[in-house]
């Protein structure tokens, strides 16, 4: 993975921490420890990737969002499919938020619109993580209880599902934005994380 387009004080301040972590003293020695260490440069790789996401976060942006979704979906032919894409998705947060705003937009507009939500990250491993649907208890303080009891099943675990039928509108995949093909026939675009 290229990640030469990074700010090189983001590159170097990864790098230290997994100095640190390892308690190496110098990228030389680093550099020998990762060749002996394969796993190590998965580790290194991973701490590249800053996945910093929440349900709705930053609210306002999402009021906003749904005001101009529903002007724009008002204007779908009936039976269409709306498409999103949500590059940099990483455990899914925002590709279900997005989604859950989008459902709400097409029930208040009493429209038959099908929907259909792809959510991408170079990281196998948070992909995996926002296919399974199932979040910690805590998100409840970033969604209202109506989208919970709406969108959302607590598990005896004391965690929350995703429900099935939000689930099915959401294709998660691997994909590195840099090199890999786009999605195409998009409407919305939303790429929060991955900037």
């Amino acid at each position: 993975h290229d990640f030469s387009g990074y700010k090189l004080s983001t590159i170097n301040r990864r790098l230290e921490r997994r100095l640190g972590v390892n308690q190496i003293g110098n990228v030389k020695e680093y550099l020998r420890y990762i060749q002996k260490n394969p796993e190590e440069l998965d580790a290194l790789f991973k701490d590249f990737l800053i996945h910093v996401t929440s349900f709705f976060r930053d609210p306002e942006a999402f009021v906003a969002l749904k005001e101009k979704l529903k002007e724009l979906l008002s204007k779908r032919k009936e039976g269409s499919t709306v498409r999103a894409w949500v590059m940099g998705c990483s455990t899914g947060e925002e590709a279900y938020s997005l989604t859950i705003v989008l459902d709400e937009c097409i029930d208040e507009l009493d429209r038959h619109l099908e929907l259909q939500v792809f959510g991408t990250d170079i990281d196998k491993d948070v992909i995996r993580t926002a296919r399974a649907g199932t979040y910690p208890a805590s998100i409840a303080a970033d969604i209202s209880a109506e989208r919970l009891k709406k969108y959302f099943t607590r598990r005896e675990d004391d965690q929350f599902q995703i429900k099935k039928e939000l689930r099915e509108k959401v294709v998660f995949a691997v994909q590195d934005a840099l090199t890999d093909p786009p999605f195409s026939r998009v409407d919305l675009i939303s790429s929060r994380n991955f900037l």
